[in-house]
């Protein structure tokens, strides 16, 4: 009797579906919505391998069910064999005995009367036939029966041991199936208190880390025509904040990189461009620039009621008009034409309401008259088309230098180094010939420490100390390698409130204490690609995307990094 018995090994393979979350074009709600869902993603991927475990540790079970009823099978009819083998073994003992016997008897036959007795006798010579034909049978018959018994008692054995074998190969089946399914109702069960806790730590943790960096990364979702073109003396790298050594971090550009830059353009109108130079080089030249564009659509502009389309236009406070004293009458006429575009894309030419604020673009119910109505005027049903449809032009003050391509309506803008000098794709260029530099932008380059309002959360420059910066150094540690509560990765400073880490705990799990001197390596993509830290424990090089997210969430008060393309300023002495 055979039985297969057999086990199946599976890989339980999975594939995580993330939905994007529309931000409407805003490229910080982008960036900040990927940290919101980078725990949501885990807990999406976790949730959708722990059900195909939980179908396979099903499958499983079934399979162990079915299993271990052959098992049981196996057992009864082993069971049986050993109760047979009981009884064969106490026959064997019996037919042993008789076989003893026959053996003497046998042997004692071969030594009794020989042939030639019989032959000499007194017998008749029929009688004498009969007695040699029976001693001839009866020592072929013991033979036999020798021969048959101690085939048997072999037999035995051999089951005996057949048997042993087979009890210990279903033992070791029953004890590894028992095993498989117990090691996979606990992956089961670990993943789902894993689940369990990354929601915990969604509902948790997140919120007030995700206050800090939606405030530090998100403050200024605004374009040129919203702040102050005031420059702070104290964000600049030639401040003193009278130590040394002393590190700060320093953005390109604010608050998000595609589309038209406003300094830029107003920096290529400086340089000779015209408006349709301008609109190309930031929207593709592949871009369509219908110039016939119907001028009777009404736009309704949420809590201001329904204005024709170059009324709407007029009432766009983005750009300022006095750019067109300077030189920048063409980049008025650029912004003109992506503003209108951007409004009939956003509307569907009319047939849904846009806000009137910087979260769409800021309309205020006076036209703002001056150059601006002029370049209005100038660019008459100018309109950027993609597709046949108005494209959405999406535009911002200040992008460090770098575009960053999007795409709409089947057409995408070129991702490029934005500078006079067109070498390496305008990498040549930068800094020192980038457009946002010929403009001047105050964003170009700056150290952010305050809100919008002026708060700095009792800080006056962007400046940090090597303790604060090997700070930041242990906050990237908990945050990407463990080892802490990454909740706690929070500004020491009362603004934020909450449970921060003091320095020393950080320092204590991070192991860093200073840092001596900092390297930047920019990719062509426009980001920083890594920060090289000189510590007290030696070089250190991390991610300029890590760097990033462990700046801003530890940061003292508001300090922060307001684009991935960033360098860190260094005074040693």
């Amino acid at each position: 009797m055979k039985r297969v018995f057999l086990i199946i090994l599976f890989v339980v393979s999975t594939v995580g579906v993330v939905r994007a979350v529309n931000c409407n074009g805003n490229d910080d709600c982008n960036k900040l919505q990927d940290e919101i869902n980078e725990l949501s993603r885990e807990v999406s991927i976790r949730s959708e391998a722990n059900e195909k475990n939980a179908d396979e540790m099903r499958s499983l079970q079934a399979k162990v069910k079915s299993l271990q009823a052959q098992i049981s099978a196996a057992e009864k009819e082993l069971n049986e064999l050993e109760d047979d083998l009981v009884i064969r073994e106490e026959m064997a003992v019996v037919q042993y005995k008789v076989l003893s016997v026959k053996t003497r008897e046998f042997y004692k036959s071969l030594r009794g009367k020989s042939i030639l007795s019989f032959l000499f006798s007194s017998l008749e010579a029929g009688e004498i036939s009969r007695n040699l034909a029976y001693r001839s049978q009866t020592q072929d018959q013991d033979r036999q029966i020798i021969l048959q018994m101690s085939k048997e008692i072999i037999e035995i054995e051999s089951d005996k041991v057949d048997l042993e074998k087979r009890k210990g190969y279903l033992s070791s089946l029953s004890s590894q199936l028992d095993k498989d399914a117990k090691f996979l109702e606990g992956e089961v069960a670990g993943v789902s208190e894993y689940i369990g806790s990354l929601e915990g730590k969604i509902v948790a943790l997140s919120t007030k880390q995700q206050s800090i960096l939606s405030e530090k990364a998100g403050t200024f979702q605004t374009t040129v025509g919203d702040v102050p073109l005031a420059d702070d003396p104290n964000s600049r790298p030639d401040y003193n904040p009278g130590f040394s050594p002393a590190f700060a971090a320093f953005s390109f550009g604010a608050p998000h990189y595609k589309g038209m830059s406003q300094y830029g353009a107003f920096g290529r109108a400086k340089s000779g461009q015209s408006a349709e130079d301008i609109l190309r080089a930031y929207y593709g030249g592949g871009i369509e620039i219908k110039k016939d564009y119907s001028t009777g659509i009404n736009i309704t502009v949420s809590g201001y009621g329904t204005v024709d389309i170059e009324t709407y236009t007029k009432r766009i406070y983005e750009m300022p008009g006095s750019w067109g004293d300077e030189g920048g009458m063409e980049a008025l006429k650029a912004q003109a034409v992506a503003a209108r575009s951007y409004a009939l894309a956003r509307t569907n030419n009319g047939a849904l309401p846009i806000c009137a604020t910087e979260a769409c673009q800021v309309y205020k119910p006076s036209n703002k008259g001056g150059n601006w109505d002029a370049a209005v005027d100038a660019t008459r049903g100018w309109v950027l088309q993609a597709g046949g449809q108005p494209f959405s032009a999406w535009y911002a003050s200040t992008s460090g230098g770098y575009q960053e391509s999007y795409s709409h309506n089947g057409h995408s803008t070129p991702g490029f180094w934005d500078t006079a000098n067109s070498g390496n794709n305008g990498r040549d260029g930068w800094t020192s010939q980038a457009y946002e530099k010929i403009g001047e932008s105050p964003w170009f380059y700056k150290g952010w420490y305050k809100t919008r309002s002026g708060d700095g959360c009792g800080l006056s420059h962007p400046w940090l100390t090597s303790e604060e910066m090997a700070d930041i150094l242990n906050a990237w540690v908990v945050l990407y390698q463990g080892g802490g509560d990454s909740s706690r990765v929070t500004p020491e400073s009362s603004c934020w409130g909450g449970n921060p880490y003091s320095k020393g705990d950080l320092q204590a799990l991070g192991g860093y204490s200073s840092i001596s001197g900092v390297s930047v390596q920019y990719a062509n993509n426009g980001v920083t690609a890594n920060v090289t830290f000189q510590t007290n424990k030696g070089p250190k090089t991390i991610t300029g995307t890590e760097f990033k997210k462990a700046f801003n969430l530890r940061a003292p008060g508001r300090i922060a990094l307001k684009s991935g393309l960033f360098n860190i300023e260094q005074k040693l002495k």
